[in-house]
């Protein structure tokens, strides 16, 4: 009889193995791709964009593009004040309240009143937190805003304030939109001027929230600025909102800048709601999810913000080229 050829049996055994290997490779491959036909792992991920797919933008749908102005040459005009030179209650033709008690979105502990949280004196407009039980909730301030008296499409607004200290404190000056065009929060857009926490003395933070960018999912356009003494002296907090842009500055240096268009190439109102009218807010909120993180020291109160006025100026060349 004759012996095993062992070199070709390891051979054909070796050539089985290579095949099998082979057809089954490609059955994994052939499951790994997606429909479109990219190979991405067990999956087509979920960051892949298929060019081919990529619908453009029309026109019309575009935001903060196309326009074309000299920064360095504009030029403003005073169309909006309170410079809050009497005494009593704000003025009723500049001012409405947000009143209330629902945690506004963020767990806030404080009651928003009418008539008796805000007051001028002085020369300032008073706002001011107090521990006391009202309507439920054992603290109270205000919350002014300019809405259907004070609205506004682009522009240069000025406040000059000085800002309360204290553990659990959270003063802001900000915008909201006037009608709401794109949808609720966050769509139509929020502008932040100035915001403290007084568990971060001396930090000041500017920012814009939109459906694209907003701090619920991480994404908001922020910036900050350490400002010794923002509870010992007055600060004039300002942005200058155009077409395309929003800048802030404190005390006239600037600090932030949020331009859609050096984002993403096709920006529409997800990314840039800002060409409606909005209206300012001015308010010290109590706790809440970012004023309250590190608690409340509830012996600081009373607090105040003090406003010493509040302008708004608008660019001629910006509303030839706007409307």
């Amino acid at each position: 009889m004759g012996g095993i050829n062992r070199n070709k049996l390891q051979h054909n055994v070796a050539v089985t193995l290579l095949a099998g290997m082979v057809l089954t490779t490609c059955g994994i491959l052939s499951a790994c791709q997606s429909e479109d036909g990219f190979r991405t792992g067990t999956k087509t991920s979920d960051a892949y964009v298929n060019p081919q797919k990529v619908e453009e933008v029309a026109e019309e749908d575009l935001k903060a593009v196309n326009f074309i102005y000299d920064y360095d040459k504009l030029t403003y005009d005073l169309i909006w004040s309170d410079e809050f030179d009497y005494e009593g209650l704000p003025e009723v033709t500049k001012w409405n309240y947000d009143t209330g008690g629902s945690g506004w979105g963020n767990n806030e502990l404080q009651y928003y009143t009418s008539d008796k949280n805000a007051y001028v004196t002085e020369g300032n407009l008073v706002i001011e937190a107090r521990k006391e039980e009202w309507e439920g909730k054992e603290f109270t301030s205000a919350r002014l805003v300019s809405r259907d008296k004070g609205d506004w499409l682009y522009g240069k607004i000025e406040v000059r304030a000085k800002l309360p200290a204290g553990l659990g404190t959270w003063p802001a000056i900000w915008m909201l939109p006037t009608d709401w065009e794109y949808g609720s929060w966050p769509a139509s857009g929020e502008i932040d001027i100035m915001e403290h926490v007084g568990y971060n003395q001396n930090t000041v933070h500017a920012s814009i929230h939109t459906q694209s960018y907003y701090h619920k999912i991480n994404t908001q356009k922020t910036a900050t600025r350490i400002v010794e003494g923002v509870s010992e002296d007055f600060h004039v907090y300002s942005i200058e909102w155009l077409p395309d842009k929003i800048l802030a500055f404190i005390d006239g240096e600037q600090y932030f800048t949020f331009e859609p268009s050096k984002i993403t190439k096709s920006p529409t109102f997800k990314e840039w709601p800002f060409d409606k009218k909005m209206h300012l807010l001015m308010n010290i909120a109590v706790g809440g999810n970012w004023g309250g993180a590190k608690g409340i020291d509830e012996n600081i109160y009373p607090v105040q913000m003090l406003v010493d006025y509040v302008r708004v100026y608008q660019s001629k060349e910006i509303n030839e080229l706007t409307n």
